[in-house]
C-alpha cells in the first residue's frame, strides 16, 4: 500500500468521524425540555410579531409578557389586584397555567367580583396556577406538581391535547417568557378549600 493511499484513507476516516460532530455543533440544540415550541389550537390567535408575539413574550418576564396578550387581560388585572406582579416577574424557572378571559367569563359574575375583591382568596387562586419548576410539554402526559399555593395539580394527555386537573384544557402550551413557561388554559383552576 502506498503512502498516498494510507494518508487518503486516514483523511477520509477522520472526515467521517468529524462530520457528525460538526453537524451536531451546527444544528440548533434541542433537548427533551425544548420539544417543538408552542403547541395547541389557541396558539393561532397569538400575534406574529410585536410584544405579544412568541418572540416578544420570550424577552419579558411572565407578568409583563401576559400584559401584552389581549386574551389574558382578566388574568393580568387579577395579578395586579393581588399584588403579584413583582413576585411573578422576579421568580425563576416557574410555570404558569394562565386562564384566558373566556375562562374567567365561565365563572358567575357575582363569584368573580367577590374573588376579585378578596385579596387573600384571589392570591390563593392565582398562586394555585403557578408551579415552582419548569413544566414543559414532555412532562404533561402524566404529571403531578406542587403549586405555590401549596396544593397539587395534575396534568394528563398526549400530542397537543392536555388537561389540567381533568377540567381545564391547555389551548396554547409551552409559551416561553424570560423567566417562565406558560400554558394557556380554558378554565380557572380552583384550589381545594
Amino acid at each position: 500500500m502506498t503512502a498516498h493511499r494510507v494518508s487518503t484513507r486516514i483523511l477520509i476516516g477522520t472526515a467521517a468521524l468529524a462530520l457528525p460532530f460538526s453537524l451536531a455543533v451546527l444544528a440548533p440544540s434541542a433537548s427533551a425540555d425544548d420539544m417543538s415550541g408552542p403547541f395547541g389550537s389557541g396558539c393561532s390567535s397569538v400575534p406574529k410579531d410585536g410584544a405579544g408575539s412568541f418572540g416578544g413574550m420570550a424577552k419579558d418576564p411572565v407578568a409583563t409578557a401576559a400584559s401584552h396578550n389581549p386574551d389574558l387581560s382578566t388574568l393580568v388585572s387579577a395579578v395586579k389586584q393581588a399584588g403579584l406582579v413583582d413576585t411573578l416577574n422576579n421568580a425563576k424557572d416557574i410555570t404558569v397555567f394562565a386562564p384566558t378571559n373566556e375562562a374567567f367569563a365561565k365563572m358567575p359574575k357575582a363569584d368573580l367580583d367577590k374573588v376579585m375583591n378578596d385579596k387573600a382568596q384571589l392570591t390563593k387562586i392565582l398562586t394555585y396556577h403557578v408551579v415552582g419548576e419548569k413544566v414543559t410539554q414532555d412532562k404533561l402526559a402524566d404529571g403531578s406538581f406542587k403549586t405555590l399555593e401549596g396544593g397539587m395539580l395534575t396534568t394528563s394527555g398526549s400530542g397537543e391535547k392536555y388537561k389540567v386537573n381533568d377540567s381545564a384544557s391547555i389551548v396554547c402550551g409551552d409559551v416561553q417568557t424570560s423567566n417562565a413557561t406558560v400554558h394557556i388554559i380554558d378554565t380557572v383552576l380552583m384550589p381545594k378549600s
